[in-house]
């Protein structure tokens, strides 16, 4: 006789499948890329925070991936709701601030919970001065340079947070050379002592704050401050690779921002090729300002992490893939 309880091909709740079983591994589920703009009024000023946030859950979830019981399941459309409400009731002084919020909120409110990962990409804006410094001061131009992003994981007792950016071009027009390096028969490239060093820096810093008694770090003002120690090292450095270049990069941001144990970067190489004008009787030397052709592919992709001495890395190298 069938039982009409449990629809054909489906397995009973709280069962594993029958047979040999296909045992679950790690898993998560929540709302992604919730667009959220908090605007905060300050007589005739106003200030602006723009944000997509990312919520991942993950803890005691195999009933709903066996059965299809929800009851441990917080809804997707929650999390959604809960971003927004956060944003009003606490405000967005930091991506990483808020983050905190919301994965403290996740894990200690439901007990199937055992591990949140926010992650944020912020959109940055800068105010359009009015003339003569008077008039409205509520207008805005989206900045075109970096967008900021932050991961922030807890799991009830320890917390990491990864700061970062990414899609910042920078750009040396001197000051770099390659030669020296390892050549077969199918190797056409010529050696170089004045080129064009280009990249579109993407870049990840893990904070050795974990919780505790530990002071918080001044959010803002240690992304800043890294992100000046990256365009310095970026400008400053005669480089002879991008891998010298990006060992420089970071080396110099973990002597200099003791808060920080670790950076990984991915950088791609925005080649940019000599033109042949030798047709036209046209002689395209660097030594009195040259033509190039921009390439935006294929490009070299140079990825490295630079940790502090004694460090374990923690970093996954996804996070900064293109």
């Amino acid at each position: 006789m069938t039982d009409l309880s449990t629809p054909a091909g489906s397995t009973p709740a709280g069962s594993t499948p029958a047979g040999r079983p296909a045992l679950l591994g790690q898993n998560q589920y929540g709302k992604a890329e919730n667009r959220v703009v908090r605007i905060t009024r300050d007589g005739a000023t106003h200030h602006i925070k723009d944000l997509n946030v990312s919520v991942a859950l993950e803890g005691d979830m195999d009933d709903v991936h066996y059965s299809g019981s929800n009851a441990h399941v917080l809804p997707t459309d929650t999390t959604k709701n809960t971003v927004y409400a956060f944003a009003k009731e606490y405000g967005i002084e930091s991506a990483e601030r808020f983050g905190i919020h919301l994965a403290r909120h996740f894990v200690t409110s439901q007990e199937p919970i055992h591990r949140a990962c926010v992650r944020i990409e912020e959109y940055t804006w800068e105010r359009i001065p009015a003339a003569g410094g008077d008039g409205p001061r509520h207008s805005f131009v989206r900045k075109g340079q970096e967008t900021r992003v932050a991961r922030i994981t807890f799991d009830g007792e320890r917390w990491q947070v990864v700061s970062g950016l990414k899609d910042l071009t920078v750009l040396n027009s001197t000051h770099s050379e390659f030669w020296g390096y390892a050549k077969d028969k199918y190797t056409t490239l010529k050696e170089s002592y004045d080129r064009i060093l280009a990249t579109d820096v993407s870049a990840r810093w893990r904070y050795g704050w974990t919780g505790g008694e530990e002071s918080m770090p001044e959010w803002d003002a240690s992304y800043e401050r890294t992100k000046e120690h990256i365009l310095r090292a970026f400008a400053e450095t005669y480089s002879l690779s991008l891998q010298q270049t990006l060992y420089q990069m970071g080396a110099r941001v973990i002597d200099h921002r003791a808060e920080i144990d670790e950076i990984r970067f991915s950088l791609p190489n925005k080649h940019h090729f000599l033109a042949d004008l030798s047709p036209f009787g046209l002689t395209n030397d660097t030594g009195d300002g040259a033509v190039y052709l921009a390439a935006d592919r294929p490009y070299g992709l140079i990825e490295a992490t630079v940790l502090r001495d004694g460090a374990e890395p923690g970093i996954p190298a996804e996070l900064t893939l293109l």
